[in-house]
């Protein structure tokens, strides 16, 4: 496509009012916005895909957290991969494919600097959002750097059919882990977590205690719990913990959209007696490893040794709905929207 036959607006979301409690949709709005040819320096990209994920919650809150909020009326930011269009920029030309975090919009114009050059032959342009990403580093990093998983550990995860979940388990299993756990909220991604990614148990949190779930699966305790709910799947597995495991911290998705502080575990005595260790951690810490985690995670993935899963939602005008999917648990794997 040419510059002159390019359009001359793209629709774009923008957060109106800070959500209290869920997100609704008047807080939001899908405006219209003239695209900006790039200056010195910038690129303008069509995006093919964007990317909803929890954190972006947080985002929309004005309390101070470990990312800037969005600004209420401007253009909301989140992980797109599309294509350059017009570039100003030494070393990016029309027609190549970048990621970078431009989205909740059709076009985006922007420093080249912020931008990564991907291969849509190598694969798939949306496993750079989720299998590939972001996502895919932050079960990495979380699971063998925070976590220190060793061979031979019993592992559970939370939010295991998710984008981040999934491949906590997975890793883990090809890691060396003897036994490999999973929640998730229906019966049908539990079937999903023990048939297609090969974890060697899971169970729906819905359907009954938590702690009493864990413990008949994990008969004798849990090494490594990779944290990406918080609330009562935290306490269950600081109860089940063995001596000196290990508790990382990834996300708490059941208390993003309370109104009033939640009540933190009952237990944290035990661990005292346990030696355990509660870390959190943030993916942005841990891009040293995106080089060994591309060709690792790369080679697993074309092997066919690690599966993935996405939820593709067509359409700019359902990335609202798309992103509260994801804080109900709709999608099963990364969730993307297709533009």
């Amino acid at each position: 496509m040419t510059e002159s036959a390019l359009p001359t607006t793209s629709r774009e979301w923008r957060l109106l009012s800070r959500p209290v409690g869920w997100p609704k949709p008047e807080d939001f709005e899908l405006a219209e916005a003239e695209i900006r040819q790039p200056g010195p320096g910038e690129v303008l990209v069509r995006n093919a895909y964007v990317s909803v994920d929890p954190y972006m919650r947080g985002r929309m809150s004005a309390a101070k957290s470990y990312v800037a909020p969005f600004e209420l009326g401007k253009a909301m930011q989140g992980g797109a991969v599309g294509e350059v269009v017009a570039s100003a920029a030494e070393g990016v030309s029309v027609g190549d494919h970048v990621l970078h975090f431009g989205g909740w919009r059709e076009y985006a114009t922007f420093d080249a600097k912020q931008a990564v050059k991907v291969d849509p032959e190598a694969a798939p342009l949306s496993t750079y959002l989720g299998v590939l990403g972001m996502t895919g580093l932050t079960a990495y990093a979380g699971l063998l750097r925070t976590g220190s998983l060793k061979e031979g550990d019993t592992v559970f995860v939370s939010g295991a059919a998710g984008a981040v979940g999934s491949q906590v388990g997975q890793i883990a299993r090809l890691k060396g882990a003897s036994r490999v756990i999973g929640s998730a909220g229906s019966d049908e991604k539990v079937k999903l977590l023990v048939e297609e990614y090969g974890f060697d148990a899971a169970f729906n949190y819905k359907n009954g205690s938590v702690a009493a779930q864990l413990r008949d699966a994990a008969p004798d305790g849990v090494d490594v719990y990779f944290d990406n709910v918080g609330g009562d799947h935290l306490e269950a597995a600081i109860g089940s913990l063995n001596e000196k495991g290990r508790i990382v911290v990834c996300g708490m998705i059941s208390v993003y959209n309370n109104t009033e502080a939640a009540p933190g575990p009952k237990n944290l005595a035990r661990l005292i007696a346990t030696r355990g260790r509660i870390e959190g951690f943030l993916v942005g810490d841990h891009y040293d490893l995106q080089p060994e985690f591309v060709r690792e995670v790369g080679g697993w993935v074309r092997s066919g040794e690690l599966k993935y899963r996405e939820t593709v939602v067509e359409g700019i005008e359902n990335n609202l709905e798309a992103f509260l999917g994801v804080l109900r648990g709709d999608n099963t794997g990364k969730m993307i929207v297709k533009l």
